[in-house]
């Protein structure tokens, strides 16, 4: 079984007649992934996809039982969704907006670790369980189920490992897509631990960029505590300082915060550094 989700996981789509959302609930529906509805203001008691819709999330989660939420709502409604779906309930939130204020991360980050929640993104393209589920946006049909966890801060260069990975037969256990906006719900460090703790995950690619501490802090856990083997690749070697590189996260500020200072320690807690991200699945075979 993956981390995070299981059998009992019940999903909502947050914005699932959008767009993205209903493109995207769609193609979860198709993969296999238990949705059990979603949630348009104005629009309870209609239909998307094949799946009810609900006015607010607290009468999808009493109608539904739902316990996680995928969030495909407007950056300027997206924490809005999110401080209801943890008012109602839900336990796990994988938020996949993009442009959401650093101001309105911080408040509401706080808000969700206040209340035990947990959030994956913002931001980001959510999770993936090859052959059982994906919540978000991953696409299901370049994994392959297997024993090497996937943790990235890209989504391009997620999928780019995965595919790779798959390619030449290594399956992934969970792959999981934190985010790359400066404020995330859950850091780099705390898939480590999951990874660290699942008897299926046997190796982890890291897939890094400049920006942040992340990786800095992922390092000392690699160092004191984790046990499997880690290949890691960090993009942004030739970024100019205060520059930002694609992600509102990836900019250089700060010694930390370049693609250097983080190969360093991460290659000084023991993990195996590849040079470029097709270079991973033979480092992890290695």
């Amino acid at each position: 079984m993956s981390i995070l989700i299981d059998d009992e996981t019940r999903i909502l789509v947050q914005g699932i007649t959008g767009r993205e959302g209903r493109l995207h609930a769609e193609q979860m529906i198709h993969y296999g992934t238990q949705i059990v509805g979603g949630v348009a203001p104005g629009k309870g008691g209609e239909w998307a996809v094949g799946k009810p819709i609900f006015d607010t999330v607290s009468a999808a989660v009493k109608a539904t039982g739902a316990n996680t939420s995928v969030i495909f709502v407007p950056p300027r409604h997206a924490t809005d969704a999110i401080y209801e779906a943890v008012e109602a309930g839900i336990q796990l939130l994988i938020c996949i907006t993009e442009g959401i204020p650093i101001q309105d991360m911080m408040q509401v980050n706080d808000y969700v670790h206040r209340q035990n929640c947990r959030l994956i993104g913002p931001n980001c393209p959510g999770l993936l369980i090859p052959d059982y589920a994906k919540i978000g946006i991953i696409p299901g049909n370049i994994a392959m189920p297997g024993n090497v966890g996937v943790v990235s801060r890209s989504g391009t260069l997620s999928y780019e490992v995965i595919n790779a990975l798959t390619q030449i037969g290594i399956g992934q256990s969970t792959c999981i897509g934190i985010g790359g906006d400066p404020i995330i719900g859950t850091r780099m460090v705390e898939v480590l631990e999951m990874f660290e703790a699942d008897p299926q995950t046997e190796a982890v690619a890291l897939l890094g960029e400049i920006g942040g501490r992340s990786e800095i802090t992922a390092a000392d856990y690699i160092r004191s505590h984790m046990t499997k083997r880690i290949v890691a690749f960090v993009a942004g070697n030739s970024a100019p300082e205060g520059r930002r590189m694609g992600h509102a996260g990836a900019i250089v500020a700060g010694k930390d915060g370049t693609a250097q200072a983080k190969i360093a320690a991460l290659s000084a807690a023991g993990a195996v550094i590849a040079e470029h991200p097709e270079q991973i699945p033979e480092l992890i075979i290695q």
